[in-house]
């Protein structure tokens, strides 16, 4: 077996969102902390990130919202679309070394050099839409990997699973009418961005392409993996994915300042061994898991480690 890729670079911290904010680049100092203690780092393969080129970014985003981010960001400290997107001058080639490099593990993947791997980037992705930045985020690093691997990887079927506490609004917003792409995604409802009900379920061709399990405030382990190893398993086997992703947020920790679900760390480890059972199962192994919320640093870190961990076993 191909070791695992791992994307964890120092180049992602330079978004800068201010020292307040939530989604900052102590987070990822923090989980490299972890994985060092651990002795997990030295178990990856480092793989280095590319700038997603205009090219890529236009299999999901329109090219005006793409000069938009970048004009943005060129002026520096702003607010992008909303309040709660902070951006600052190297902001937008952050986010294109994180949607690039989603694809470039992707890219890894699909060649065989990887069996599997982790992008542990920033900003994150899953909100942010073809022509707009929401929650934090720039570009959609998921469903930019996922187009790509659909248009230029030789893969047909990619199965997407959210497991963010947040409804991945932006990626299921991409792929609705797409029915070779499904979204599956679990998360606390209501929550923002308000999106995610039960009986959203695509549109048009891509009818039943969608699944989501929305979870009330204060649900906890058995709530949260029960969704995974049933209605994932069951879309999953009717699915028959040819490729993983997975939007691996671990805000629905119960740390968790942002939320209100109850998910314990160990539960992360669970969530981990049945997304990797389903790539197995059905996809050859190939997965690539991103990195989108969690924000208790201590939380984030443990459960990022015992993902990265569970993915080497």
């Amino acid at each position: 077996m191909s070791e695992l890729g791992l994307l964890l670079d120092e180049r992602f911290e330079r978004h800068l969102t201010g020292p307040a904010h939530p989604e900052r680049p102590e987070r990822l100092r923090a989980i490299r902390r972890a994985l060092q203690a651990r002795g997990l780092l030295e178990r990856c393969r480092l793989v280095e990130p590319q700038e997603a080129p205009d090219a890529w970014l236009g299999l999901v985003h329109d090219a005006a919202y793409v000069r938009h981010v970048e004009q943005v960001c060129a002026r520096g400290p702003a607010y992008l679309d909303s309040m709660d997107t902070v951006v600052g001058r190297e902001s937008a080639r952050v986010a294109r070394l994180a949607a690039g490099g989603v694809v470039r593990l992707a890219q890894a993947v699909v060649e065989g050099s990887l069996h599997r791997a982790v992008a542990l980037v920033r900003p994150p992705g899953h909100h942010a839409e073809r022509d707009r930045a929401m929650g934090f985020c720039l570009f959609n690093n998921v469903a930019v990997a996922a187009a790509w691997l659909r248009a230029h990887g030789g893969i047909g079927r990619v199965l997407i699973v959210d497991w963010d506490v947040h409804h991945g609004n932006g990626t299921q917003h991409i792929f609705e009418e797409e029915p070779e792409v499904f979204y599956f995604s679990v998360h606390q409802f209501p929550l923002y961005p308000g999106t995610g009900t039960a009986e959203e379920r695509g549109r048009g061709r891509g009818l039943g392409a969608t699944r989501n399990c929305p979870l009330p405030p204060g649900a906890g382990d058995e709530a949260y993996l029960g969704a995974l190893r049933g209605p994932l398993g069951e879309e999953a086997e009717r699915f028959r994915p040819e490729f993983v992703l997975v939007s691996a947020g671990f805000d629905p920790h119960r740390l968790d300042p942002l939320a209100q679900l109850k998910v314990s760390t160990e539960a992360f480890g669970e969530a981990t061994r049945i997304v990797r059972e389903i790539a197995e199962t059905y996809a050859g192994g190939r997965l690539v898991s991103v990195l989108e919320g969690g924000y208790h640093l201590e939380a984030l870190s443990e459960c990022v480690a015992l993902h990265v961990e569970t993915l080497l076993a």
